[in-house]
């Protein structure tokens, strides 16, 4: 080592003992953010052939392209899913059940058949619900909103299963490359698409319904976060009832509030009250008008 960096060195490894909370030295081995990011495309090529490969897929050699694939997927996914339970444990977090890494991979996996029923909604919604689509593939290929709900639903299954860690380097590949920040946690039905989607953030406990659509810029967040760690595990953000439509720039707040079924929530809107069904809510000045849409011409 040359005399210049010994200066730097020492006042490394001096931070090193005095700051001991952003380090992970002597600990366990954490979960890769590159790996979990490269696992998490090969998933998304087990969700939707033919969109990710960069080469044709055929049917006639589908099935030992996705066994290769998926085993491929299952190894490099048991390696990260042991090491998060060795961090849980760690932690003295209690995980789901103590099955080991690779029968936590293969209930994953067992999922997906449900969640490919689920994107195919999406997917429905998303070119249902704009005229600039051309064609359903020109939606599951391009929309960044197809990769960031595709990850979020794989990730919720995890999410569920108690796998500390892994669900949320998964969201958050997701959110680095489309610009919508899906919690694993939050709860989503049928039919859900946000339309351009960039800044849009919804949080880890909010419950969406079927038929929600929602735009750019939309905040589904928690009134306030001020308690920190005394917050964990309680509903802090708002549920979404079905056939609810939120214009960009939203803000709704609290896990208290509910907006009700067929409403529509205006653009730039600042929320923290429920709103009950068929309502149209709209942002006059500082404060928030709600109409009813049925008794309204809009």
């Amino acid at each position: 080592m040359s005399d210049a960096l010994k200066p730097l060195v020492d006042a490394l490894l001096e931070s090193y003992t005095k700051s001991g909370i952003i380090n992970n030295v002597d600990g366990v081995n954490l979960p890769s953010k590159t790996v979990v990011g490269e696992i998490t495309a090969d998933l998304l090529k087990l969700l939707l052939p033919g969109f990710f490969e960069g080469h044709p897929v055929a049917m006639k050699g589908l099935r030992y392209e996705t066994q290769t694939l998926a085993a491929r997927v299952s190894t490099r996914l048991e390696e990260e899913v042991a090491k998060s339970m060795d961090f849980l444990s760690q932690e003295g977090e209690c995980t789901d059940s103590e099955k080991a890494s690779a029968e936590v991979v293969s209930l994953f996996l067992s999922h997906f058949a449900m969640i490919r029923d689920l994107l195919e909604t999406d997917a429905e919604a998303a070119f249902e619900g704009d005229p600039a689509a051309k064609s359903r593939e020109e939606v599951i290929v391009s929309y960044p909103f197809i990769e960031a709900i595709a990850v979020q639903r794989m990730a919720h299954v995890l999410y569920k299963m108690n796998v500390g860690i892994i669900p949320r380097l998964m969201t958050e590949w997701a959110h680095a490359r489309t610009g919508i920040d899906i919690h694993p946690g939050a709860t989503i039905g049928t039919h859900f698409f946000i339309d351009h989607g960039t800044g849009t953030v919804v949080g880890e406990t909010c419950r969406i319904g079927n038929h929600v659509k929602i735009y750019h810029g939309v905040t589904l967040g928690a009134k306030s976060t001020g308690a920190g760690q005394k917050l964990r595990g309680q509903l802090r953000h708002p549920s979404i009832c079905d056939y609810v439509t939120i214009y960009p720039g939203a803000t709704i707040l609290g896990g208290d509030t509910i907006i009700g079924e067929r409403s529509t929530v205006g653009g730039n809107v600042y929320l923290t009250e429920s709103v009950p069904a068929h309502s149209l809510v709209l942002q006059a000045g500082v404060s928030v008008k709600v109409l009813n849409k049925r008794a309204t011409r809009f």
